[in-house]
């Protein structure tokens, strides 16, 4: 699973919720492990979910005081009666109870993972060219996160630059600003967890007063998979 999909799945949402299928839910785990936007929007619902737990159990609901101006009872006056408020409470205390015992202590064991110290796989493109025939090859784990250095031209016309990962598809997958600061020394990329092997061409262009995007370098990488 990548970024967009999970994006469009709403996956953290289902995460937090329990809802997700069990080969949807370990997908999603391999996931969030080396995204950081997802790894932060799953603490972040973590969060808002304790926060409203804490909340509603604080809070006690006042029904109000208004004169009858109809033959229905209100809703509040439905939902109170016993034949109806059991079962509704019932039914909350156990997707609360569901939640407290699988959904949450499973989620804090991953996002504890997430924001321990890791060794990731690293490939230095520092000497890469495109004219070589020889890919240097980075051997990663199925939706392991992996490092790449790279030394980015720098040049006094460009203000900025920007780099662009392609995939084996020849399509983009992402693009990353670069600060002209940061090129003054070895560039280091966090790049997330890919969904598959293959050929990978890290591109970097300048961008310079007239806005318009230059290329200084083409990193081609081939990415494998540990059996």
């Amino acid at each position: 699973m990548d970024h967009d999909q999970a994006t469009r799945l709403m996956a953290t949402e289902q995460y937090l919720l329990g809802e997700l299928t069990p080969g949807l839910q370990e997908e999603f785990e391999e996931h969030f492990f080396g995204c950081q936007e997802c790894a932060l929007d799953l603490r972040t619902g973590a969060a808002f979910l304790e926060h409203s737990k804490v909340v509603l159990s604080a809070s006690e609901v006042a029904a109000p005081s208004a004169p009858e101006v109809s033959r229905w009872p209100a809703w509040w006056q439905v939902w109170s009666k016993p034949a109806i408020a059991l079962p509704v409470m019932a039914a909350l205390l156990v997707v609360i109870g569901y939640q407290n015992l699988a959904t949450f202590p499973k989620f804090k064991s991953a996002i504890a993972v997430v924001d321990s110290p890791q060794i990731l796989p690293a490939l230095s493109l520092i000497s890469v060219t495109t004219r070589g025939s020889s890919k240097p090859v980075l051997s990663a784990r199925r939706g392991e996160a992996f490092l790449l250095f790279v030394d980015v031209p720098a040049e006094n016309r460009f203000s900025s630059y920007v780099a662009e990962l392609y995939g084996p598809a020849g399509t983009s997958e992402w693009s990353l600003p670069i600060s002209s600061d940061v090129t003054k020394e070895t560039v280091s990329i966090r790049v997330p967890g890919r969904t598959s092997a293959g050929v990978y061409t890290l591109v970097v262009r300048g961008l310079g007063d007239s806005k318009q995007n230059l290329e200084v370098g083409r990193f081609p990488f081939e990415l494998q998979f540990e059996k």
